[in-house]
Order: C-alpha cells, then structure tokens, then sequence
C-alpha cells in the first residue's frame, strides 16, 4: 500500500478542507496542454512550458487519441489536461524497438517528445491521451446554466458532457478525505496511466478564489505526492559492466523484492562516486524503490559497510583499470581498446536504427558472429556474405534468418556519410554532430581524417572537447585504417543538400512557435539554409520573428527603432517556398 509523503497527511488535509468540500483527482504524470475551442473547433493547443507560455502544438493535438476536434459549444472555451501516454501502450512501443536500440526510460518522457514532434504522423503512433482536468474560461454561459458553474465538479461534468475525457475525481469532505485517499492508494499500482500523486482542491469557486494566491502558486488547491514505495533487501553483488567507451557501470544485485507490483533485483549505481556515497559492500541490508515507478534505486544503505572496491582489472579484458576524476564524479575506464566488452557495445551501436540501420543484427546476433571468429572489426560485416554457409549452420540459424540477415547488411551498404561517422562511435560525437561535419566538408570521405581541431572548432555547434575527440580518433593509424575500409565497402548517398537562400541573413526569435516543434528547431531550419540566428535585436539583425507582430516585448520595440522588419513564421516560410 502507498501513502503520503511527508507534504501532507491525511489528518492535515482534512484540516486543510475544514468544513468546506474539496474535488479530489489523480496527479497525473505526463504534460499540461491548454486547448481553445471556437465556434464548436479546436483552434489551438498549447503546451504550458513555463506555467504562462508554453509551444504551440495544435496540429499534435488533433491526433491525440481521444481529443474531439468539435464540440457543441458556440463561443470560444478554453481547458487545460494532461497529456499521457499508457504503460500498456509504453509498453508496446518499447517492445518494437529492436533489441541493438535505445528503449524508452519512462512513459512521461516519451509523452513529452510525442507532443512536441515536428511530425503529427510520429505523435499519432504513440498513442497520446488528454485527460482533461480544469475549464479555465468560456466566452458565454453554457445551455441551460444562465448563471455559469458555481463549483468545479460541474465543470468537469460539463467537459465530460462535451465528450471529453476527465480525470477521475470525488468530492469529499473532511470526514471521508481519509477512506479516499486509501482508496486511491490502494489503485494506483494496477492503473494503465502514469500519475505520481493527488489534487485536493477546494469545489467552491468563488471561496477558492477568495483565498487569493502566493508569488507562484493560487491557494485553493495542494497537490501532494506519494511516498515512494520502498523495499529493505540485502546486496548480494555489484556487477561491474564494461560499454562501448570503455565506461564500466556499476549494477547491484540483491535478493529479489516486489515493488509497485513487479518483482526485481537489480539497480544501476551509475558511477563510483555513488558507490562511495552509499558504502556499498557485498552482504549490505539496503532500501530499494522504483524511481518514477518505473526505474529501480537504491535509497539508502542501512549497513554502510564500504568494502565493495572498484575492480582494479577490466571484468572482461583482463586489463587495468583507471578512475576519472571529471566534475566532481568518479567513473572507472577499461582504457584497452581491444576489449571484448568495447567491441560488442560498438558493433551493436553500429547497427543501431540512427547509424548503419543493419535490420535484425541483435547483441545476441553479434555475440555469436564473434564467437565464431567471423567479426573482429566493422568492415567484416559487410564481407558476411563470403561465410553464408558457416552462417546458416550457427545455433539460432537457418537458411532463411541468414539470408535475413546478409539482405538487411546489403540494404545497410547504401547510406551515408554522416551515418558512418556516427557508426565509428567516436566519444561525444552524435549523429547531429556528424551531419554538421559531414555537411561543412560537402559529404567528402576524403576529407574526413584531414580535418584539423582548428577547422572543426570554426563550424557552428563544434567545441574543443568534441574537436578534440574526433581529431584523436582519425590519429589513431587503426581507426583510421579501418574507416578507410569502411569507404570502399559502402556507396554513400547525399544528405538532402541545404540551399544557401538564407545567407548573409541573421534572424532573431522570440515567443512561440506553430510550424516547429520549439523554437530551436527553428534555427536549425534557419542555419540548415545558410542564415544565422542571435539572442538579441541589433542594427544587423534582418528580421525578428514573432507571431505575435503587435506585441508590446522589447525586442518588438527595439525591432521597431531600428527599423528592423518584424515577421510572422508565415512570412518566414513564403520566404524559403
């Protein structure tokens, strides 16, 4: 059973309802949208960012699963809910993602990505709900209620009359506040909705209002959370698990326990500070809880007993450990780059969805090529074909899941530059970055290792710390080697070619965005054509964009002193048709 945490208590809030009746609600765990309706549509949705302004992502919201794009209502409404996704459906979404990938961490940050897609046909597939839990204003009164609402619960029922869907709610007193919140405890580990807590507001409007607000906050209503369910075990292990870069994580096992419904067993430690911060040693009694529901951590270390040592050879390789002292936070390197470990996390990262796209080339999959001595390094993938025989005949094998296979690495063969770089998994070095670098050198492989760190650095976006890394990594004469390899074995595609009709231009930005997903990818458009974008109006900026062209902001007004002209995004696009 779940309780409070130590925000409220039970008894505190039914102090707090006194001898008024309060709405209670599930805190939904996902992102607030503002919806407007005019003329019986839906004109406008807004997520709400900052708590007053937020992005525009109407064109999202009208592929959420269950927002009606009509309603009967004439004058213009406005509402605010909570966008979520459902773990059955988290559930599914992780599930189609090959195994070599990245799944999602919890359902309210996909949530939150899924709303903000430049692309509603990526946000359809994710399976959004609104769940709608405030009216916030109403042009004129509804049918029949001359007088408005005078409390919250028939608001929601008006919404729900709309065909919307409401969070559920109670109305309460201080009396059954109590039993109420039991009873919502007593759910929340078999709900298909992510929420990490309840509303308590005051359903008398007008005496909610009376009570005026703090500097953040209005007063007639708390939210509170629950306590984190936690579990006391004992730590049987911490297993030392080498990546890709030679980052070895620390992972705890202990003696399996249930919590939020699900057993479990292991919880990443992260790094060895943490190891120290706790105190780790094998045989420790500790508490253990599910982050978000979802992610297991330790939350303290009754013990404290502090022998669990880093190891001072790599778990896999053999060879020597070393710590990095970085910020303040201690992580242990396996630094030979023969490891076993490095080269199934980059083989596996090579074929990952964003870099090489090899369909089907699971860890597991890469664990028996390298068992059978068939891949040392990337470029023997690309010659697996000269082994079908051996292939077919591997564990897990026929001759239908190889020729799978060897098809999906010939698809694999054709991409393009910048996909490769990724691939190589040189540390800091993402597929954005590599489309940066690849489109300052126009796509040439050739020109790949010449590039010096001062040549990096001048490209937008390109620091020391990732010039640096990219230009160790091409002095290797086996890395590069093996790149130069790489390019006789792939045929490389352009990257849609960016035009240059926005050069010479520099652009300001400022308010919320309708064509993009935030105001960043905006820019992006905007340097992707050859234009430029800064922080503040000067006598050099050529346009300030602002959909809000009569706004009194002061980059309006100093926009308009300089003689600066002010667009919307409308004008911006007619600009680059």
């Amino acid at each position: 059973m779940l309780s409070l945490n130590k925000t409220k208590s039970r008894e505190e809030l039914g102090s707090w309802l006194g001898g008024h009746a309060g709405l209670l609600s599930w805190k939904m765990d996902g992102l607030t949208i503002v919806l407007t309706y005019s003329g019986g549509e839906l004109v406008k949705a807004v997520t709400r960012g900052n708590g007053e302004i937020g992005e525009v992502i109407t064109p999202n919201a009208k592929v959420f699963k269950n927002v009606p794009l009509r309603i009967a209502y004439k004058g213009e409404l406005i509402l605010r809910g909570e966008a979520v996704i459902r773990y059955s459906d988290f559930e599914k979404i992780n599930a189609s993602i090959p195994e070599a990938d990245a799944k999602y961490k919890n359902p309210r940050n996909l949530c939150s990505g899924s709303v903000r897609q430049l692309d509603s046909s990526v946000t359809v597939k994710r399976s959004v709900y609104l769940y709608a839990f405030a009216l916030i204003s109403m042009s004129e009164p509804a049918e029949g209620r001359p007088d408005g609402f005078a409390y919250r619960h028939e608001q929601l029922d008006y919404l729900a009359s709309l065909g919307f869907d409401v969070v559920e709610r109670s109305l309460v007193t201080a009396e059954d506040i109590a039993a109420e919140v039991e009873r919502y405890s007593q759910r929340i580990a078999s709900n298909d909705f992510p929420s990490d807590g309840l509303v308590l507001i005051y359903d008398d409007i007008a005496y909610g209002q009376s009570l005026g607000r703090t500097a953040k906050f209005p007063r007639d209503g708390i939210a509170f959370k629950w306590a984190d369910e936690e579990a006391e075990t004992t730590l049987t292990e911490i297993e030392w698990s080498p990546s890709r870069t030679g980052l070895i994580n620390p992972v705890a096992i202990f003696e399996p326990v249930e919590l939020e419904g699900t057993t479990v067993s292991r919880a990443s430690v992260h790094n060895v500070s943490i190891v120290e911060e706790l105190a780790l040693g094998i045989g420790d009694r500790i508490k253990v809880y599910k982050a978000n529901m979802i992610i297991p951590q330790i939350s303290e270390n009754l013990t404290r007993s502090g022998s669990a040592a880093p190891p001072a050879v790599c778990p896999v390789c053999g060879a020597p450990t070393n710590i990095h002292d970085e910020n303040g936070v201690r992580t242990l390197y396996c630094e030979n780059p023969g490891c076993a470990a490095k080269q199934l996390g980059l083989f596996t990262h090579m074929a990952a969805r964003d870099a090489m796209n090899i369909d089907g080339l699971s860890e597991a999959t890469i664990e028996k090529l390298i068992g059978e001595g068939l891949i040392h390094s990337m470029p023997d993938f690309f010659r697996l074909k000269d082994h079908a025989d051996r292939i077919a005949s591997m564990d897990g094998f026929k001759e239908k899941s190889r020729d799978n296979l060897l098809a999906a690495i010939e698809t694999a063969r054709t991409t393009t530059l910048a996909r490769l770089i990724y691939s190589l998994g040189i540390p800091n070095i993402g597929l954005a970055n590599a489309k940066v670098i690849c489109r300052y050198i126009s796509d040439d492989p050739e020109r790949i290792p010449q590039l010096t760190a001062d040549e990096l650095m001048s490209i937008e976006g390109i620091g020391e710390v990732l010039a640096r890394s990219f230009t160790d990594y091409f002095a290797d004469p086996k890395n590069l080697e093996m790149y130069r390899e790489m390019v006789t074995l792939l045929t490389f595609e352009k990257e849609e070619a960016a035009s240059n009709e926005l050069e010479g231009k520099v652009f300001v930005i400022t308010g919320s965005v309708e064509h993009f997903a935030n105001r960043n990818e905006l820019k992006e458009y905007i340097e992707a054509r050859g234009g430029k974008v800064t922080g503040s109006v000067t006598a050099k900026t050529s346009y300030l964009i602002n959909n809000d062209i009569t706004s009194g902001s002061s980059k309006n007004k100093t926009a308009k002193e300089l003689g600066v002209p002010i667009i919307t995004e409308e004008d911006f696009l007619k600009m680059t048709e």
